[in-house]
């Protein structure tokens, strides 16, 4: 499932040859994003190393090697909603052990994004794959 949005998205991007209109559609994919709840957006939940406030809060479905990645997330800047966003096409749905296999620059390299976003997005959003990439780990014990 998320490999197909995610593929999607790719097919999106490479359709969107210009920045700007690339940039409009994660800004969009950020609007589109269902908000966390507020209860949720609480120190654990944060990701450390964002310019700007991000909350990711993961949710596993399921148990053993069946076991589901997904997560709910926020941001107070839109491009990083859209980001969000993304990573969930990326990993939402995923087994543990599949969340830990994405090659996420690579993936990411594929939409074009590392040449358009301030290295001060870029760590963020390295922050964001490290705290996935984590929170699979921790799961799969």
């Amino acid at each position: 499932m998320a490999q197909e949005r995610f593929e999607d998205l790719v097919e999106t991007f490479e359709f969107l040859d210009d920045w700007e209109d690339r940039y409009r559609h994660v800004i969009e994919m950020g609007r589109a994003f269902p908000r966390l709840d507020d209860a949720l957006k609480v120190p654990a939940t944060k990701v450390e190393g964002c310019a700007s406030q991000v909350w990711l809060h993961p949710r596993i479905e399921g148990g053993g090697g069946a076991a589901r990645f997904d997560f709910a997330g926020e941001s107070d800047a839109m491009i990083v909603q859209g980001l969000i966003a993304i990573l969930h096409d990326l990993y939402g749905g995923l087994t543990l052990a599949q969340v830990r296999a994405v090659d996420a620059p690579a993936e990411l390299a594929r939409l074009g994004l590392d040449d358009h976003l301030s290295s001060q997005r870029s760590n963020g959003l390295r922050a964001m794959v490290r705290r996935i990439r984590e929170v699979a780990a921790a799961e799969a014990g």
